[in-house]
């Protein structure tokens, strides 16, 4: 439902009977000079009057109008504001008002990766793509709240191109707003569990839109859609954060390999115990675990060496 506070009321008919009546005024006119053309004596009133039915026919023919699906005409008496114009099809209205046309139509736009900022000061490249449109009843602020510059002949491209810039730098605003507010991952986290710009996702996807309609409604724009399309560290210190990458990815895999490898000798212990397989003081159950837990914390294959002697050499 549209709101009638912002829905045009006034004079309106079928374009095709209002074609009707442009047709059947010029008609009019054209009689009244055929009968003045006829006419023995000179008649004035005739030739006013055909000149009057032609004049009004050509402001009325100036009245048409054709919605498409998804559009609408702001429409302007004389500088007052009397509606906009929703109903789709062949339509005639008041020829005196100017009709500024406008797309309901969804839009894409894609924000080019900036340097922002993360929550911990480290430099960083996000991108950001979202789906916007003017809302129904946002086709008053979308022409009467945003300036454009006046131009002569201007046509509805021009107008939303106007406020697709005004959406492009709204939307780089709100990107570093949003992007200041979190911290890039959680290696550069200070509170574990805390939502990042890696790891928030669909939160992170929400605050975005969440900000860019705060921004954007004074103009009667709506985000649909808005999510993150490019993360990643700025040049400067993507080879340093690299580089602690792979070391928190080292340290990592060697806590596996130690956990691992404890537990293999533990059991191999048990198991050399219960199965009484051999028996083994303190001191040489300190050299197996030793040995053991070189060759499988090692870096590379161990090379066996064949004990050739007693036990005890």
């Amino acid at each position: 439902m549209k709101n009638s506070n912002y829905t045009y009321s006034g004079w309106k008919m079928n374009g095709f009977l209002g074609l009707f009546m442009v047709l059947l005024v010029l008609a009019a006119s054209v009689y009244s000079f055929v009968l003045l053309g006829n006419s023995e004596e000179f008649n004035a009133w005739l030739l006013v009057a055909g000149i009057v039915l032609f004049i009004a026919d050509i402001i009325l023919a100036c009245g048409f109008i054709m919605l498409e699906p998804n559009e609408a005409r702001v429409l302007v008496f004389f500088g007052e504001y009397r509606g906009t114009f929703y109903k789709t099809g062949f339509w005639w209205v008041n020829p005196f008002m100017s009709a500024k046309k406008l797309s309901l139509r969804a839009r894409n736009l894609n924000v080019n990766p900036i340097k922002v900022n993360d929550k911990a000061g480290n430099p960083i490249l996000i991108g950001l793509v979202l789906v916007w449109k003017i809302k129904d009843e946002g086709a008053y602020k979308a022409v009467f709240e945003i300036d454009a510059p006046e131009v002569v002949g201007a046509t509805a491209s021009t107008r939303m191109n106007v406020l697709e810039n005004f959406v492009a730098v709204q939307s780089d605003s709100a990107l570093r707003q949003v992007a200041g507010m979190y911290t890039y991952d959680e290696n550069s986290n200070n509170n574990p569990g805390e939502i990042t710009l890696r790891s928030g996702g669909e939160e992170i996807n929400e605050k975005l839109k969440e900000e860019l309609n705060e921004r954007l409604s004074m103009a009667g724009i709506e985000v649909m859609e808005a999510r993150l399309n490019y993360l990643a560290y700025a040049p400067e210190i993507a080879a340093a954060m690299l580089r602690r990458q792979q070391a928190d990815a080292i340290i990592s895999a060697r806590e596996k390999i130690v956990e691992g490898a404890v537990s293999m000798v533990k059991i191999a212990l048990e198991r050399l115990s219960t199965e009484e397989v051999v028996e083994l003081d303190e001191e040489r159950k300190a050299a197996m675990v030793s040995n053991l837990l070189v060759v499988l914390c090692a870096d590379e294959a161990a090379q066996p060496v064949v004990n050739t002697g007693t036990l005890h050499q």
